[in-house]
């Protein structure tokens, strides 16, 4: 009986690899597609090799000459970084709050956060115009991070976060006289890396390929984000397909090297969330 279960789940196991092999080769094939096409030339964009058969680096030239890359690409980093980074403290501070205090009205509070979860942008897109509008904030970057100082998400993940953590860790830190900071920052915040890294991997892609709100509050180059770049660049340059993958190849790269940073992190938070 054994050895036949195990000629059974031989082939299933195969059959399952075979399976994630081919799903990972649909996800890869694009961004190959895309860095392929930047180094063929003119001639070679429509060839079906897999290799361009004359390798060249003057599409990344054209494009980066063609719109003010560096700077666009310097105010998208600038953008993501804030406002990734307030988001992840303000979403564990809420989160520590939520989880370790008892206080009036936190279930209002609470259900609050979590219903503007589910509220479109595009019904506070609007409002928060005439509200950056009013404090002169149109064509500045501060007008682009202001309304994304908090992320509902974020906090709803690290709250249910929070929710796993041992309690008894945090009773024996309070026994040793811990304040509340200390036992957040040096007890609960190391012990989290993982998540606030996937969380934060996450936040950083949003904020990095928003596209609306930038259009929305800038219309000179000078304040606008890589994406509105991208958008004038497909609308000035719409034949020319080798420069325009070479300018999307440049605009991922930023969120490739985080991810490839944080890997390992992202893959125990994962791990972690799969074995609770």
């Amino acid at each position: 009986m054994k050895k036949t279960s195990l000629t059974v789940s031989r082939p299933a196991l195969a059959g399952k690899h075979i399976l994630l092999i081919l799903l990972s080769l649909l996800a890869v094939f694009p961004f190959y597609w895309m860095l392929n096409t930047s180094f063929k030339t003119a001639g070679d964009i429509y060839s079906t090799s897999l290799l361009p058969k004359h390798w060249t680096f003057d599409n990344y030239l054209y494009a980066w000459k063609a719109i003010p890359m560096a700077r666009m690409m310097a105010n998208s980093l600038t953008v993501a970084i804030v406002q990734t980074a307030t988001q992840l403290l303000t979403s564990v501070l809420a989160a520590f709050a939520f989880t370790r205090w008892q206080f009036r009205g936190q279930g209002i509070v609470f259900a609050l956060i979590s219903l503007t979860w589910l509220v479109p942008f595009q019904v506070i897109m609007i409002p928060n115009y005439v509200v950056i509008s009013g404090w002169g904030l149109r064509n500045n970057l501060l007008g682009l991070i202001i309304p994304n100082l908090v992320s509902a998400f974020a906090v709803l993940q690290m709250y249910h976060t929070f929710r796993t953590f041992p309690k008894t860790l945090i009773e024996a830190a309070r026994l040793d006289g811990a304040s509340d900071w200390s036992v957040l920052w040096r007890t609960i915040f190391p012990n989290l890396r993982a998540t606030i890294a996937s969380t934060g991997v996450l936040l950083f892609i949003s904020a990095w390929n928003d596209y609306f709100w930038p259009l929305l509050v800038t219309n000179k180059p000078q304040f606008s984000t890589l994406q509105i770049g991208l958008q004038s660049f497909m609308s000035t340059e719409a034949n020319q397909w080798g420069p325009m993958m070479a300018a999307t190849t440049m605009a991922s790269l930023p969120i490739l090297v985080i991810y490839l940073a944080l890997q390992r992190h992202i893959i125990d938070s994962f791990l972690k969330g799969g074995l609770r």
